[in-house]
């Protein structure tokens, strides 16, 4: 399904639950930026059903390098300087071969 790579699961907190939408909003621009980086492959934007001001984003980069250019890109520095959303937690993994 997947090929080998450099795999992001990140959960999100919006910091100001009255801001959900507007996180929910800038979210998804960064997800259409960030597609478009070289060497990104998914950025996807999920909404936890369960707690509303939750998001996961679920990322894949070709390699490290891919990642770490991602936060230098303006489009990445404008959503953080934001301040709609803290990281939770984060996990980086890659696909199990057969």
């Amino acid at each position: 399904m997947f090929e080998k790579g450099y795999f992001i699961t990140a959960e999100l907190k919006v910091k100001n639950k009255d801001k959900i939408c507007e996180a929910k909003s800038a979210l998804k621009i960064l997800c259409d930026k960030t597609l478009k980086e070289p060497g990104c492959s998914l950025f996807t934007l999920h909404h936890c059903s369960e707690k509303k001001d939750r998001f996961i984003l679920w990322e894949r980069f070709e390699n490290e390098a891919a990642f770490k250019q991602h936060f230098i890109e303006l489009h990445t520095k404008e959503y953080v300087d934001l301040d709609l959303t803290e990281v939770i937690q984060y996990f980086q993994s890659d696909v199990v071969s057969a």
